[in-house]
């Protein structure tokens, strides 16, 4: 595990999300970001996209990243021309494996599937080019021809094959059989690129490398056709905390990375989200809120810091008095047990009618009009 290379297609896979777009400038950002944190490879676009795509791609070629660059290409010698184009020393090279996806583009015809893989990693190999090749809906093949294929991508010259789970079908104990039988086929590495429509998404992409797979895909939020893909950062840290495979990323930044494509991408990150997500380390339930002022490790499974993330109590509905009489003496506010006791009472009644929980400002207004009240009748 200690060899696995983080391939992140935020800027491909990611970017073909419905309604994303990135401009030159933001897809430079990006680049350079992930780049920075230490992701060993980006896959940086599909260039028969056209002139713009080029050009956003040329620029990022032209930043001497530390992380390999990477083209997507269909099995077509156009599309590897238009990568040559953009400067690419490296390329990717999908193809079709499943019976689906095959009667779809290619009338049924397998047998021109091959020869169109055969001639476009030919084409690349002569051109100098470093070659993966990307089974598509790799979980919906019929196995015996997904290993043919790739075994023939191996013997054209390929240097790596992607084994993908494409429309997110696959659960972790599937994944890894299949994902198995092809690292035992190979002398190539396998790379696992896995989707996430039944929210399986980093849990298949990590059983995918406890097969074998020494590569694996991701995004930025899990950002992603349909319901996305897996995200670097919960693959990240699941590596390092669950494995204890420290990948070399930077992981105290991938806060700020989170931010920078979702602004990019004009989605919001949900609260909820693993490891970026607003409430990630956010304490209101009182029985939480009052062990983690005792140890954060009772219910924090890492310190916040290690993904640029502070602590956070916050005041609401299922608060208890410990959260509020904690945040209260942070401000220099102290209150008797029957005044803590009314105000959590206010805090709750707030919190309902608001639906949400209290900022700092409005916990300090309820405290001050609670001191105020016990002056009054004292």
């Amino acid at each position: 595990m200690n060899q696995i290379l983080i391939n992140d297609t935020t800027l491909r896979d990611g970017e073909q999300a419905a309604g994303v777009a990135f401009n030159l400038h933001e897809k430079v950002a990006i680049a350079k970001f992930l780049d920075a944190i230490g992701v060993h490879e980006i896959e940086v676009g599909i260039p028969a996209m056209g002139e713009e795509e080029i050009r956003a791609i040329s620029a990022i070629r032209n930043l001497d990243l530390q992380a390999k660059l990477l083209g997507w290409n269909r099995a077509v010698i156009s599309d590897i021309e238009a990568s040559i184009a953009c400067g690419l020393k490296r390329v990717h090279i999908s193809v079709p494996v499943s019976g689906i996806h095959i009667t779809a583009k290619f009338q049924g015809q397998w047998r021109v599937t091959l020869q169109q893989l055969r001639d476009s990693i030919n084409f690349a190999v002569d051109k100098g080019l470093w070659v993966a090749v990307g089974g598509e809906d790799s979980s919906r093949s019929n196995e015996s021809f997904l290993l043919d294929v790739a075994n023939y991508a191996q013997e054209w010259g390929a240097s790596r094959f992607r084994f993908c789970d494409t429309v997110g079908i696959l659960d972790p104990f599937t994944t890894y059989y299949k994902v198995k039988r092809l690292v035992s086929a190979l002398f190539i590495p396998v790379e696992i690129h896995t989707h996430n429509d039944f929210g399986l998404a980093t849990a298949n992409a990590l059983a995918g490398i406890k097969a074998g797979a020494t590569s694996v895909n991701t995004t930025v939020n899990g950002l992603g056709e349909r319901a996305g893909n897996a995200a670097l950062e919960e693959v990240v840290m699941s590596l390092k905390r669950i494995y204890g495979v420290n990948l070399g990323i930077d992981t105290p930044r991938l806060l700020e990375l989170s931010r920078l494509v979702a602004q990019a991408s004009g989605s919001t990150v949900p609260p909820w989200k693993a490891i970026v997500g607003e409430n990630t380390f956010a304490h209101e339930a009182g029985i939480h809120a009052h062990g983690v002022l005792q140890n954060p490790l009772t219910y924090e499974p890492f310190a916040p810091e290690e993904v640029g993330w502070e602590r956070r109590l916050v005041v609401g509905k299922h608060s208890g008095r410990h959260i509020v009489s904690n945040v209260l003496q942070q401000h220099g506010i102290f209150l008797n047990s029957e005044e803590t006791k009314s105000v959590l009472e206010a805090v709750r009644q707030e919190s309902v009618e608001k639906k949400r929980s209290l900022t700092v400002q409005e916990l300090l207004n309820l405290a001050k009009e609670q001191q105020r009240y016990s002056h009054a009748i004292g």
